[in-house]
């Protein structure tokens, strides 16, 4: 597809958005999606149905090994729906969560996005490899803000196709917090298309993380077929019952036992 034609794409998208307030569909992807997305549940409030729509994540620089293995064992005791770590912990991680349903999630080009297609795929490949089954990928937030819409769709194309082939989905995070209204429709529509499974809010490593206002967005951009990942910020259960009541269908985050403590009080 040419550039031109893919601009013509992402602005018939937003004109749509900006006339009314109904349902807001990208075209569908390039690349089949894996099987395993669905679309928006019923909100959840507790018990093992809200453990399964949370990624435990411990993405800090400083992370040590015994930490990585304490969330993992409290993904274990809540059945969370993975442990999201760096890619030199994943190794780890796929050993400590071996038998228990809980999948290893990683992440590629993050938290910055500004690295060359070949890097996020290195990141990726690798973290397959050792065990992973869901890759977090930033996207080239440059590129989007300059309207390179080829490169940004062909960066994450490249990676869902290999992600898919190894049995892995791409979950794509777009930064919301650094992006307009028009700039967040275009890259949930680039993702649709590219073949990814879920598009995601934040790193939380930026200024800002998720609304509720910018799932809601993102859901009415993708429409039913691929999940929306919520992080970034959520640290209560009233903040996660507001992103999935406005169409999250995963939520990222590291306040995870707590969100499940209060749950069962």
């Amino acid at each position: 597809m040419e550039d031109a034609e893919l601009k013509q794409i992402v602005a018939a998208v937003v004109e749509r958005l900006q006339a009314g307030p109904g349902a807001v569909r990208a075209p569908a992807a390039g690349v089949a999606p894996s099987p395993q997305v669905v679309g928006s549940p019923e909100p959840k409030a507790s018990g093992a149905s809200l453990a399964a729509l949370i990624d435990h994540t411990m993405l800090r620089p400083d992370a040590t090994a015994e930490e990585v293995r304490q969330v993992c064992a409290e993904a274990r005791q809540y059945g969370f729906a993975s442990v999201c770590v760096n890619p030199a912990r994943v190794a780890l991680a796929a050993t400590e969560l071996r038998g228990s349903g809980v999948k290893v999630c990683s992440v590629a080009g993050f938290p910055l996005g500004a690295t060359p297609t070949s890097a996020k795929l290195h990141e990726a490949e690798s973290a397959i490899r050792e065990g992973a089954r869901e890759i977090d990928m930033v996207i080239h937030i440059g590129a989007l803000k300059e309207r390179d819409y080829q490169a940004v769709k062909s960066d994450i194309q490249s990676v869902a196709q290999l992600c898919h082939a190894g049995g892995a989905r791409l979950k794509v995070i777009i930064e919301t917090c650094l992006l307009d209204d028009a700039e967040k429709v275009a890259a949930c529509t680039l993702a649709k298309m590219a073949g990814a499974d879920f598009v995601k809010t934040s790193t939380g490593f930026s200024k800002a993380g998720a609304t509720a206002a910018d799932v809601a967005l993102m859901r009415r951009v993708v429409g039913p077929e691929l999940g929306v990942k919520a992080a970034g910020g959520i640290r209560t259960l009233a903040d996660l019952r507001a992103m999935v009541d406005a169409g999250a269908t995963r939520i990222g985050a590291s306040a995870s036992v707590n969100i499940m403590e209060a749950a069962a009080r």
